[in-house]
């Protein structure tokens, strides 16, 4: 991979992650455009890495939330007295809320990374979701925020996070909707699907370069995927502080409408055998 299609996939990356548009399925698609084999091991890892860049740009933006969080659940750990702080709460909520989509992830790790990687799959699921937001946007009375979070609420968030490991539905609107069908608020489910996804895909990130750091070096290559990774921080991070200002003022209709349309179109250039599926 030459440094131009790493800074343009970084870039996508960065400004999809956060968005309930689907980064991976935006990858996905971009990676087919550009020739690529997109269920060849070094591609599904490159797609999973960069993420990690993004991923960093949420931890820092949310710093001063972090800095506040971790020091009070190790405080709760040690202290019983300590363990009523609603950091500490909030703390255990992520934890738990993150662990179906390890589950899951690691139990269909192989149908994720082949099957569906499929353009079928890839633009089926933009516009099936896009039937779910639209309901959970219109249907949420958004009269629960962020001190009313509960281990149940994340439970079912992080759950439906899981759904997200399938291109083309977008972890954010997953996480956004579940929020949504629990009554939160727009900003409120937000963050908690900015905090869910820095356990999930920093995770997922370290777990590939563990497994397929030689496919990646005989593959795609490190520089280009050391590159996409940063650029891909240094846009999530505008993403990230747009998203926050935008949910507070607007629905999801924009995103929506969007998802149809990119759906229709990647569905009419693979049957029309423009593009192949894989």
């Amino acid at each position: 991979m030459n440094i131009f299609e790493a800074v343009l996939l970084g870039a996508v990356e960065g400004l999809t992650e956060f968005l309930p548009i689907s980064s991976t399925g935006h990858l996905t698609i971009l990676e087919k455009l550009l020739g690529y084999s997109i269920d060849d091991p070094d591609i599904t890892a490159f797609t999973a890495i960069i993420q990690t860049g993004a991923v960093l740009a949420t931890a820092f933006y949310l710093r001063h939330d972090i800095a506040r969080i971790v020091p009070a659940f190790f405080r709760g750990l040690f202290d019983k007295g300590r363990r009523d702080n609603a950091d500490y709460r909030f703390a255990w909520s992520v934890i738990l809320g993150s662990i179906p989509v390890a589950i899951i992830g690691l139990l269909f790790k192989d149908q994720i990374e082949t099957t569906l990687r499929s353009l079928w799959f890839v633009g089926g699921a933009l516009i099936a979701f896009s039937g779910v937001m639209w309901f959970a946007d219109r249907a949420a009375t958004q009269q629960r925020h962020e001190a009313d979070v509960t281990w149940k609420d994340t439970l079912v968030i992080g759950t439906a996070q899981a759904l997200a490991l399938i291109p083309g539905i977008s972890r954010s609107g997953a996480t956004m909707s579940a929020g949504l069908l629990r009554d939160f608020d727009r900003v409120t489910v937000t963050r908690l699907s900015f905090f869910l996804s820095i356990p999930a895909l920093f995770a997922a990130g370290v777990l590939q370069i563990a497994d397929e750091h030689e496919n990646i070096a005989t593959g795609v290559g490190w520089p280009a995927t050391i590159v996409a990774t940063l650029v891909s921080g240094v846009v999530g991070y505008t993403a990230v502080a747009w998203l926050l200002k935008f949910v507070a003022r607007h629905t999801y209709t924009v995103f929506i409408v969007y998802r149809v349309a990119l759906g229709t179109l990647v569905l009419v250039l693979v049957g029309t055998g423009t593009i192949e599926a894989t």
